[in-house]
Formats: structure tokens, sequence, C-alpha cells
């Protein structure tokens, strides 16, 4: 349960590295106030409110506002992935380093501690007493 667990988290950690470094684009349509029309990587189809223009249709035009509208959304993703050691401050560098001490020191082997009756031998075993009373570790 424990690998298919990590197994999981680094598809999705990979899955966020993807998405926050890659960038596309948002293109919609609105005819009004309403949204025709969505498209990604593309631009969105119109609503065919648009009409080619004709010499008699000039007039019209020029007193009539065009009611659709289109708006495009642009996310850019990230450039810089890893930081250069050039621009770390003095400040950091000693955090660094005072973190790097008191993390390591935590692991420190604790000094063996002597015990006066690890040499002399158990009792001897005259009844079984977990036999007797029936009590199991299970």
């Amino acid at each position: 349960m424990k690998a298919f667990t990590y197994k999981i988290t680094a598809v999705l950690m990979a899955i966020i590295v993807l998405l926050s470094t890659m960038s596309f684009t948002l293109d919609m349509h609105y005819c009004g106030n309403t949204l025709v029309d969505v498209a990604l990587f593309k631009e969105a189809k119109t609503c065919g409110m648009k009409q080619q223009i004709s010499d008699t249709m000039i007039c019209a035009m020029m007193t009539k506002k065009n009611c659709c509208t289109d708006k495009q959304l642009i996310f850019e993703g990230q450039d810089k992935l890893q930081n250069s050691f050039d621009t770390i401050t003095l400040k950091q560098q000693n955090f660094a380093v005072i973190f790097y001490y008191s993390y390591i020191n935590l692991f420190e082997e604790i000094e063996n501690h002597i015990t006066p009756f690890i040499e002399y031998p158990p009792p001897f075993l005259i009844k079984d007493i977990h036999l007797l009373n029936e009590t199991f570790l299970i």
C-alpha cells in the first residue's frame, strides 16, 4: 500500500510540474453577454453575426455596433525551473549550513549504557504460566 501511495504522489507531482511549465491560450467568443464558444490552443468559432461588407450595408453598419466580442486569456508557464547557487545570499547560505548541522545531529548514536545483569542467565522455567492460564499472544 505504501509503494502504491508513493507512485500516486509521484504521478501527481509530475502532472503539477508539467502543468506549471506549460503555457497555453484560452480563446472565448461572446455574442452579447452569452458565451458562444471556448477554444484551447486555437481560435474560437464565431456565432455567424459577422457578415461580409457590401456597399449597401456600409451605412447600416456605421449606425449599428457589433455585438460580438472576442476575449483571449494567456497563461504563461515558468521558464526557469532550477535556481542557480549564484543567486543565494549570505543569510540563505548561513541558514542552510545551520539547518544541515542541526539535522545531522538529530541522528547521533546514543551512548551504550552498561547493564549490570546482562551476563546473568534467566531463571529456570518450572511451569509455563502462559499454557496454564491459556493466554497466548497472537
